[in-house]
């Protein structure tokens, strides 16, 4: 039951996996789908609220322009009490001295009518008073215009008609002509005509306005240009010394320089249009137009990059989500086997000990009886007891010695020791397991090899392992051992190399990855009935690397396995130091 419950681990995890990339997948799709839903929203709600700036810039702009032509138009009571000429010679004082845009116009009039007759009075700034001059010929068209609206003496006069829609002419494209108060249907009637300086305007209102409705930083963020409509060469304000690049759509775009007449208000006195606490909606005769972009690209471009951003972060975290379940089988399968290897290795290691206990006590038993009496036969018994004995010693050995390297005491104090020494005390410890093996040993050492520094004891285990498997596993048609050393040069200085071979079957090229695992024990191995802990060539490997060396193997199926086991050499110049230190 419990190998069948075993068994259905791994097809459950994979399910899991499987359903939580569904879920992946789908989840995938609706954010996808909701993302793309609020880039559009945002993309709608972006253009909303740079169009509604943009508006406010536009109605602020044409009331600041409206507000300094009312204050140059006198009241219909201060022009009965002066007189017409004077009255605007008193608001142009006025305003002069109280307006924070001095240079606002380049040239202001007015147009008086006498009967059917037009006359001009131009601003003398340096008198401050309005004299008769000349028309300009650039105010023709302002002049033909007011014309047609006097009739004969008697007639009805019809008020002013606003200026017919679409871009003015360019002579006249900063002339504003504006009738003081509402026309009455007899009497005469006075013009203000005002020529604004537009590259003043633009350049001295038109940032305060930006800087307010769209912050202090407009211009790291949009690209803005204010230019003529339907004359885009004409250019009269931009920003980024004409980065600005509008031969595609802009992101928003309002008509600004819309001065309308002023409208009649309590106690006869003007009120500028589009001032007050309701101004109207944009009317859409401005004369400028201001578009904007942002520096970035287009709006679209813009959300699209952030919706693409989000979708970057999304489906990140949507794999890491996949990763980490991926990771969750992959370790729970790891574990599952760690697990799998340890239920082997107690299996291993229980009859492992129980098979010298057995030996041991039956030997015991037979020695109590009749057989005390024979010396042949204790002496037998005994030798049986000592070898059992022994084999058991070496299996508690080896796993206190596996605990230790897990606790990170893999070897004790190291000290200089002697290669040919080493190899040769771990010969003479192997030398039972060689001779029941009836097996041939073949040894090289190169002459004069360096010290190592080692704990010697560890690393005689060590070799032993190695020798010990070669004994166990690689005895096939030739019952030979191989065992070299010989000096290594490299980077550091040298090293020693320790090579133990055999002529065994060799190891599974997809096996040869897992050797030094622990508990790791091969097909042939399991399959052959070859009783072992699955510990040695794990325990080998934390031993020569706790030396500051590797271990390496090297197999082919069929043509035998070598361990080459490479542990640095002391350096020259530490020889001397290290002698006397011991001596």
């Amino acid at each position: 039951m419990n190998s069948e419950r075993i068994g259905y681990r791994p097809l459950l995890l994979w399910l899991s996996l499987g359903v939580l990339a569904g879920l992946v997948c789908v989840l995938g799709i609706l954010q996808y789908r909701w993302i793309g839903e609020i880039s559009e929203g945002e993309q709608k709600k972006l253009q909303d609220s740079l169009r509604s700036s943009l508006n406010e810039v536009s109605r602020d702009f044409n009331s600041e322009l409206s507000a300094a032509c009312q204050a140059l138009m006198p009241r219909m009571d201060e022009a009965e009490e002066l007189g017409r000429v004077h009255a605007y010679d008193r608001r142009y004082s006025q305003w002069k001295n109280s307006t924070s845009f001095p240079g606002l116009f380049r040239r202001v009039a007015i147009v008086l009518q006498s009967g059917d007759k037009l006359t001009l009075r131009m601003l003398d700034p340096n008198r401050g008073v309005f004299v008769e001059a000349t028309w300009p010929p650039e105010w023709n068209r302002a002049r033909e215009r007011l014309s047609e609206r006097i009739h004969g003496p008697g007639d009805f006069r019809p008020p002013p008609q606003p200026d017919p829609p679409g871009p003015p002419d360019p002579a006249e494209a900063s002339v504003i002509v504006l009738p003081r108060g509402e026309p009455e249907p007899f009497g005469e009637q006075d013009w203000l005509v005002a020529d604004l300086d537009a590259h003043f305007a633009a350049n001295e209102i038109l940032p305060q306005l930006l800087s307010r409705h769209l912050g202090e930083n407009y211009q790291r963020d949009y690209q803005i240009e204010v230019f003529e409509r339907g004359n885009r060469a004409v250019t009269f304000y931009q920003t980024g010394n004409g980065r600005a690049d509008f031969t595609s759509r802009p992101d928003a775009a309002v008509p600004i320089f819309d001065v309308g007449p002023p409208m009649r208000g309590p106690e006869g006195r003007g009120r500028v249009r589009g001032r007050g606490p309701d101004p109207p909606e944009d009317s859409g005769r401005g004369r400028w137009e201001l578009a904007l972009r942002f520096n970035a690209g287009s709006l679209a471009t813009v959300v699209a990059q952030a919706r693409h951003r989000n979708l970057a972060i999304s489906g990140a975290v949507l794999l890491l989500m996949l990763g980490t379940g991926a990771g969750l089988v992959r370790f729970s399968q790891q574990a599952q086997r760690l697990a799998e290897m340890q239920m082997e290795f107690v299996t291993g290691v229980s009859h492992e000990l129980r098979t010298p206990l057995t030996v041991i006590r039956t030997a015991a038993f037979n020695l109590r009886g009749k057989l005390a009496n024979n010396p042949s036969q204790v002496e037998r018994y005994g030798a049986l007891i000592q070898q059992e004995s022994e084999k058991l010693a070496a299996i508690v050995e080896q796993v206190l010695q596996f605990a230790r390297a897990k606790a990170g005491r893999a070897i004790q104090d190291r000290k200089p020791v002697s290669v040919e020494g080493l190899i040769e005390d771990t010969l003479q410890s192997s030398r039972g397991v060689l001779e029941e093996a009836v097996c041939e040993v073949e040894k090289k050492i190169e002459p004069g090899l360096p010290l190592i520094l080692a704990d010697s004891m560890a690393l005689r285990h060590a070799l032993q392992n190695l020798i010990g498997n070669a004994v166990k596993y690689g005895m096939g048609g030739v019952r030979w051992i191989g065992i070299f050393a010989r000096a290594v040069s490299i980077s550091e200085g040298l090293k020693v190399e320790i090579r133990v071979a055999d002529h065994g079957p060799g190891i599974p090229a997809d096996e040869r990855a897992h050797v030094f695992d622990a508990f790791f024990r091969g097909r042939r191995a399991v399959l052959d009935q070859k009783h072992g802990t699955g510990l040695g060539l794990n325990l080998v490997k934390k031993i020569v690397e706790a030396h500051g060396g590797a271990v390496e193997v090297e197999s082919d199926p069929g043509s035998g396995t070598t361990f080459v086991v490479s542990i640095p050499a002391i350096p020259t110049e530490n020889k001397v130091e290290l002698s006397n230190s011991l001596g």
